[in-house]
């Protein structure tokens, strides 16, 4: 991750700023995850009555992307067609990932269609969304395409694909997908190959496969936490307590700091009843001083975006928000709301 902070002052102080610095700021807020400062800045760029090019416009569908702005998406989009950058493949990427992101398959597939001179990202862009959105068959239908107009699959196309198998439950198809990465096209399986094909078999009940797989590739490939992890998760799903412990147990000394692999493992105990065990887990996890990352949604509202972090309570409207979340919950206790229900 980069130093934003750094990078602002450096701006700030700069004589004279044109489209490449101000288009820098923007792709390293994007890149590091600050979605907000990209689009303000963009929104600021206009403003002085600089013209973006298609790096800028990237940068920014990405920032869109982050934050699942839809509308400022949108708004961007026209953007970039007044501009005249709609057309080039880089922006065009861009706005297939964007509007998969923040939910419209049917803008992405809009967009993709739209590109004259398809690359490999455009492919992998518009299989990601298909997957992301659970539409198995369109995805595959689209591989099956993007073979046959020549454009060879690399390992992101294949990252795709299993990830749509594994969400879709089409086992027998992932392996399939996976065998062929070496024998169609010569391409090593990675940790994340690996990670996807576990997560896959694991969603699916096959913990001894998922578990073989995993140990098989472990000396050959870097990353085996991540594997580890998701078939951890697939040990929670099913309820394997013995297989998640010495999952857990050697989870803890590849990555101590890792909250996640704690909380799993805990959570695996609690599942099962097993409460002193989780105590436990709890208690090693105080010990290493790991403390578990707050989750997070956020909503757009009005066209800004409003953040919700879990067990924070300084929004100044706290009581009124308790107060209709409480009101909600009796609403939907009530005998009406459950016989609606059934």
């Amino acid at each position: 991750m980069g130093d934003t902070h750094q990078a602002f002052l450096a701006f700030q102080r700069a004589p004279e700023k044109n489209v490449i610095s101000w288009t820098s700021m923007i792709t390293g807020y994007a890149r590091n995850g600050h979605g907000e400062q990209a689009f303000s800045f963009f929104v600021d760029m206009i403003s002085y009555r600089l013209k973006p090019d298609d790096f800028t416009f990237g940068a920014v569908f990405h920032a869109c992307s982050i934050l699942v702005m839809l509308g400022q998406g949108r708004m961007v989009h026209a953007c970039a067609i007044h501009y005249g950058f709609h057309a080039y493949v880089y922006v065009a990427n861009g706005l297939v990932n964007m509007y998969a992101k923040c939910g419209d398959i049917e803008g992405s597939s809009r967009a993709f269609d739209d590109i004259c001179s398809k690359d490999l990202i455009s492919w992998n862009a518009m299989l990601f969304g298909y997957g992301l959105h659970g539409h198995a068959s369109q995805a595959l239908r689209l591989y099956e395409e993007m073979v046959a107009s020549g454009i060879k699959p690399d390992k992101v196309t294949f990252i795709g694909l299993l990830m749509t198998c594994s969400h879709s439950g089409l086992i027998e198809k992932g392996r399939v997908i996976f065998e062929s990465m070496w024998s169609g096209y010569g391409l090593p399986h990675e940790w994340d190959h690996v990670a996807c094909m576990v997560d896959m078999l694991g969603r699916g009940g096959y913990l001894a496969e998922a578990r073989e797989l995993a140990n098989n590739y472990s000396g050959t490939v870097s990353g085996k936490t991540s594997s580890s992890e998701a078939l951890l998760g697939a040990c929670f799903a099913h309820g394997d307590v013995r297989t998640g412990m010495f999952l857990g147990e050697d989870l803890k000394i590849l990555d101590p700091q890792k909250d996640m692999n704690y909380v799993l493992l805990s959570n695996l105990y609690c599942a099962c009843g097993q409460w002193k065990e989780a105590e436990m887990v709890r208690m090693a996890m105080a010990d290493q001083r790991v403390k578990k990352k707050p989750g997070y949604s956020w909503i757009e509202v009005g066209n800004k975006m409003a953040a919700f972090v879990a067990g924070d309570h300084s929004n100044p409207y706290m009581d009124e928000l308790c107060k209709i979340l409480y009101f909600l919950e009796f609403e939907m206790r009530s005998p009406c709301f459950i016989g609606f229900g059934n």
